[in-house]
């Protein structure tokens, strides 16, 4: 079944194909979700509103670029808006990072270390963030947002984007390595 015939039964409704659709696409979608998640329970809800979205608004995919990126932006979008919608409920507001602090912060990549881990470990290590360093991270670094789309999107400002993702990788630059040597120090 080809791509166009994937998206014209899906825009007639045919539940065959929107089932075929879902099985294909369900496993790369809930790692999308999981990254944002804090639980395998909200990435499989919100990968599911993801789809709902998608079946939804097939209508709007003009053949336009990638159809898997149209749909993988939607799925990404759903996990912001759940986030966002979370976020709003725990605290009355985002806390604002001075512009010119995340400017003085330098990009320090993360080096050697990261490639002793596999990507299972790596998530955890992401996933044991702070909610909006995670958040974008993954979007930045995973889903190749600029910071002014992330900006946008999260309704904060651009250097906040830059702070969050430039803390993001301090604390995985210190957290790695300790994870590393506790990993050999149990396979001893």
């Amino acid at each position: 079944m080809t791509e166009k015939d994937l998206i014209e039964g899906c825009k007639n409704r045919d539940r065959k194909i929107q089932a075929f659709l879902y099985r294909r696409y369900y496993s790369d979608f809930l790692k999308v979700c999981f990254r944002y998640s804090a639980n395998q329970q909200d990435a499989e809800q919100w990968m599911n509103d993801g789809f709902y979205k998608i079946f939804t608004r097939i209508d709007q995919f003009e053949y336009k670029g990638s159809f898997e990126g149209w749909m993988r932006r939607i799925v990404v979008h759903t996990c912001l808006d759940n986030l966002r919608s979370a976020i709003y409920k725990h605290s009355s507001q985002l806390d604002e990072i001075d512009e010119q602090k995340a400017a003085e912060l330098k990009d320090n990549d993360l080096h050697s270390p990261i490639q002793n881990l596999s990507y299972k470990e790596l998530i955890m290590l992401i996933h044991s963030l702070p909610t909006m360093h995670k958040t974008v991270f993954n979007l930045y670094v995973f889903d190749g947002y600029s910071h002014k789309e992330i900006a946008e999107r999260l309704n904060i400002k651009e250097g906040t984007s830059q702070w969050y993702v430039n803390q993001a990788r301090a604390l995985l630059k210190e957290r790695i390595p300790m994870h590393i040597s506790k990993t050999m120090r149990y396979d001893k």
